[in-house]
């Protein structure tokens, strides 16, 4: 061989080398997170979510990646969002935010696996076949959010004794919502009280239902379980303050924003559970062997410091059933 074929061969073989000695690494999973609401109200949720993950060894930006989409409470977003995460080839999508989300995520990939979070029965609502087996490409947990409404209403009235009319807060157009109102007027009944359906599909609608509870003399509200309102929470909560109406809520984030109460599932807790569930998909695990979680514990939050500035004296039998007292 000739002394210059042979440096061009050398020089050939050593351009072409690092291509044959270092393979590209494989790119990292990617998570799709599709919640209703919006990121700075969902932010400690989304902590939780992380922290689940963590747990099964998956780090955010470090061997996972999690792309958002945030409908803003504008749930005609959400199958657009979901077609686009499927469109991503996103390895899981996490639909949060109530059954709307769940219910886009489903319709978008029968392929890709989902986890949810609902309020709702998730059989009822045709998510799964069964909570022990749930069949297909979806599994997640159950709140149970919708179901309290009438608890909330018995516990709304050991606070205000006096008021005969309460009004329920609810956002229409949901399964959730028809269910919770079923409930509450049933339990009205039981109380011998009357309930006053607003309704709110917008943050503009609140100041207009508070108007009505003013000029109608509503004694106390219960605000229905819905991710817009718990993603509206300070606005409702500074709204109820204005004009001294007592009300319940779902979730311990409206006591401590300066709600009168809470009652309701820890949503922190679920959305761990969410991002362990995640995490055990992205090792091989199948939805439908991974039975719907329920979150059973609920907890009773009193904040003493609205109380007093409501003028109502919390009965000690409250304070004592109490899982916190905000004072």
């Amino acid at each position: 061989m000739r002394r210059r074929e042979f440096i061009l061969l050398i020089g050939g073989g050593a351009a072409a080398w690092p291509f044959v000695a270092f393979p590209q690494q494989p790119a990292v999973p990617v998570i799709g997170f599709l919640n209703s609401t919006s990121p700075i109200e969902w932010a400690p949720f989304v902590k939780a979510f992380k922290k689940g993950l963590s747990e099964e060894g998956y780090v955010d930006g470090q061997n996972v990646a999690i792309e958002y989409r945030w409908a803003e409470g504008q749930y005609n977003r959400l199958p657009g969002f979901a077609a686009e995460l499927v469109a991503r080839r996103v390895s899981i999508l996490v639909a949060t935010g109530g059954e709307v989300a769940a219910q886009a995520a489903k319709s978008a990939t029968n392929i890709i696996p989902i986890v949810f979070t609902v309020g709702g029965d998730p059989v009822k609502l045709g998510l799964v076949a069964s909570l022990n087996r749930p069949g297909g490409n979806v599994t997640g947990v159950n709140l149970l959010t919708s179901s309290l409404a009438a608890k909330r209403l018995e516990i709304l009235r050991e606070l205000v004794p006096k008021a005969e009319l309460i009004g329920i807060l609810v956002k229409p157009g949901r399964p959730a919502a028809d269910e919770q109102i079923r409930d509450a007027r049933e339990a009205a009944r039981t109380l011998g009280l009357r309930i006053h359906l607003l309704e709110a599909n917008s943050v503009g609608d609140f100041e207009r239902a508070f108007a009505t509870l003013v000029q109608m003399q509503i004694g106390a509200l219960l605000v229905g379980s819905d991710p817009f309102f718990n993603s509206r929470r300070d606005h409702i909560v500074t709204l109820a303050a204005r004009h001294h109406i007592p009300a319940i809520y779902e979730t311990r984030e409206f006591a401590i924003a300066g709600g009168l109460m809470s009652y309701g599932t820890i949503l922190t807790e679920a959305y761990r559970e969410i991002g362990i569930y995640a995490g055990k998909i992205l090792k091989g695990a199948r939805p439908a062997d991974l039975p719907v979680q329920q979150a059973t514990k609920v907890e009773l939050i009193v904040n003493l410091k609205t109380a007093k500035a409501l003028g109502i004296t919390v009965p000690q039998s409250v304070q004592n059933r109490a899982d916190e007292v905000i004072e």
